[in-house]
């Protein structure tokens, strides 16, 4: 089967459920590579996301495992045999591969939840905002390298504005929208675009205010992405270490709790467009 120089974060999670329905069942990878008449090389390499595997085998491998849950399988199988070339693609070579991952992962999910701390999120920002962020963040970049990055972001949105949006619910602190990452004029049109994804259905935001009591969440910043199963969402941290994708149940549903207690924390959708309304006309 085909090998891959740079597997995508989608490959490896296709990989990483393979790799546990194997150990569900409690087979070595060398018994279930005899059985699918590979090897245990290829099989580490399947479940490293670098080798593809068949619909045929993949079926195999799950029948020798004794998985029974139909709609995991038809998930898998489908994640194995997309040939999506999606927009993302334009930037291989030109971005880190993270950037292209993030995009596919948005692209794929039923649904977007995501919580943001210290800025406006990336599907709602203006390029004017992106700009500003990246120049900061990475000050070393030439206009060679922010362009691209900030284009990239701003494709990013036909994710909740295209013909068949996905679900988007987002939590923003006001601490992240009074930070004036550019100038006067560039925070307002960045207001406006928020109140304009609103008004447009595009996204429910929710605001956490600066007065809220009890609020410990200030390293909270994530993503999270419905899968076709619950098992199959995606959690996504983004940290100053880097973009890290989460798989393990474990985490998973920390980061669903988490979720849910940031949400308590923060105002009903109408007040929190109420709240962004009064922070353009102060500003």
């Amino acid at each position: 089967m085909t090998m891959r120089n740079q597997p995508t974060a989608r490959h490896v999670r296709l990989g990483s459920e393979l790799r546990k329905l194997r150990e569900a069942a409690g087979k070595p990878a060398k018994e279930i590579a005899g059985l699918l008449g590979s090897s245990s090389a290829h099989m580490s390499q399947i479940e490293a996301g670098s080798s593809a595997i068949s619909e045929e085998r993949l079926r195999r491998l799950a029948a020798h495992c004794a998985c029974t849950d139909e709609e995991l399988i038809e998930a898998l199988v489908a994640m194995a045999t997309e040939r999506t070339r999606g927009w993302w693609d334009e930037y291989k070579g030109v971005l880190p591969q993270v950037n292209l991952d993030v995009a596919e992962a948005e692209h794929h999910a039923q649904f977007l939840r995501e919580v943001v701390i210290t800025h406006v999120p990336g599907l709602l920002q203006t390029p004017d905002y992106a700009r500003a962020v990246f120049g900061y963040m990475r000050p070393e970049l030439p206009e060679s390298e922010l362009a691209p990055r900030v284009d990239h972001r701003m494709k990013r949105r036909a994710v909740i504005e295209g013909d068949n949006p996905t679900p988007y619910e987002t939590i923003i602190h006001e601490f992240a929208l009074r930070i004036r990452v550019a100038d006067r004029q560039a925070s307002i049109a960045q207001l406006r675009r928020i109140l304009a994804e609103i008004e447009e259905g595009h996204a429910t935001v929710r605001v956490i205010p600066t007065d809220q009591d009890g609020f410990g969440g200030a390293d909270a910043s994530m993503m999270h992405m419905g899968g076709p199963l619950p098992r199959l969402d995606t959690g996504l941290l983004d940290a100053p270490t880097g973009t890290m994708f989460i798989d393990a149940q474990a985490e998973l549903n920390r980061l669903r709790t988490l979720f849910r207690r940031v949400q308590t924390a923060s105002l009903d959708p109408t007040a929190s467009r109420d709240l962004i309304h009064r922070l353009v006309k102060e500003l």
